[in-house]
């Protein structure tokens, strides 16, 4: 089931504040999925970038979530295919179930968002190997929703493309 889509209060603090519009923009890419066959989830709709698919953004951002809150955050190995494979490795996931890639970026951004409960908006990074480790987590934050939003962007233009899908929030 996808998650609502629901802005924060108004007069929320600032961690309930960046964590729910953080929340909204995961739940667009979520809600983007709702329906699609797998071959649509696959289907690549810019004939110049063959690996931007509804599959290919899920992944890229459950892996995004992962690089910013586990690695350069907590200081956690870097391994996964955005440190392993080639260019785009995050997006190559043909073959891959679209209620598998659906699961696993839930489940990462279950673990984001448990890093970012415990851990105060000032911390800075603490992986050795990447300059990225000198921002805080409230610049993190606000990275992280642009970064989703943007992609919730795209999403919403691939879906429209794949099916004529439409609706932002």
């Amino acid at each position: 089931m996808t998650p609502p889509r629901l802005r924060p209060a108004y007069d929320a603090d600032e961690r309930t504040q960046l964590v729910g519009w953080l929340d909204m923009q995961r739940a667009i890419i979520q809600w983007k999925c709702d329906g699609l066959s797998e071959a649509d989830a696959h289907r690549s709709v810019l004939p110049a970038s063959p690996y931007m698919t509804m599959a290919g953004v899920l992944s890229h951002l459950r892996w995004v979530e992962h690089l910013w809150f586990e690695v350069i955050l907590m200081g956690r190995p870097a391994v996964g295919p955005r440190f392993e494979g080639p260019e785009d490795a995050d997006m190559m996931v043909e073959g891959v179930p679209l209620a598998q890639l659906l699961a696993e970026y839930e489940r990462q951004c279950v673990v984001s968002n448990e890093i970012v409960t415990a851990r105060s908006l000032d911390e800075v990074g603490l992986h050795p190997d990447f300059r990225a480790s000198a921002a805080t987590l409230r610049w993190i934050m606000f990275h992280m929703i642009e970064e989703t939003a943007r992609h919730a962007g795209q999403a919403d233009a691939i879906r429209e493309l794949l099916d004529g899908g439409k609706g932002y929030y």
